[in-house]
């Protein structure tokens, strides 16, 4: 299970990175965990993306941090809000970033800080409103295999 590729503690700062960013952007950022990708992991994002309800935001300004652990895949993967107001490659450098950590072994840091960049980006497009509503879980969601 994808769930035992992380200690307590790791989860834990990843859902810490997830509420930390949500306080600077309107944006919502979710994290799923599987061990194993068969196909395209960005079709295979798009499928969990959906699976979870991402779209359904106000804003359509969701983030999905996908990962398929055992398989070394992952993906960053924003909905049609976010992609409508920036640049094609906007996710480039924290994909770069991340990767840099992964090859490193470190998947909760590369990871978390991902996050954390995400949230910092997103705020110029969807800053965080005093009235702003949790619309997704802030806990990682795990794949069945």
């Amino acid at each position: 299970m994808a769930k035992d590729a992380f200690t307590e503690e790791e989860k834990q700062t990843i859902v810490k990175a997830v509420k930390a960013a949500e306080l600077e952007t309107s944006g919502e950022i979710q994290v799923h965990l599987e061990n194993h990708c068969k196909e395209d992991v960005m079709d295979h994002a798009a499928h969990i993306f959906k699976t979870l309800k991402m779209h359904k935001t106000e804003l359509r300004n969701g983030v999905l941090f996908y990962m398929a652990v055992k398989d070394h895949k992952f993906a960053i993967l924003g909905d049609a809000g976010i992609n409508n107001k920036v640049p094609e490659n906007f996710w480039d450098d924290i994909k770069e970033h991340m990767l840099a950590h992964f090859k490193k072994g470190n998947l909760t840091a590369g990871l978390s800080e991902g996050i954390k960049m995400a949230g910092q980006q997103l705020a110029e497009h969807f800053p965080y409103k005093k009235d702003d509503q949790n619309e997704l879980p802030d806990q990682i969601s795990f794949g069945k295999n």
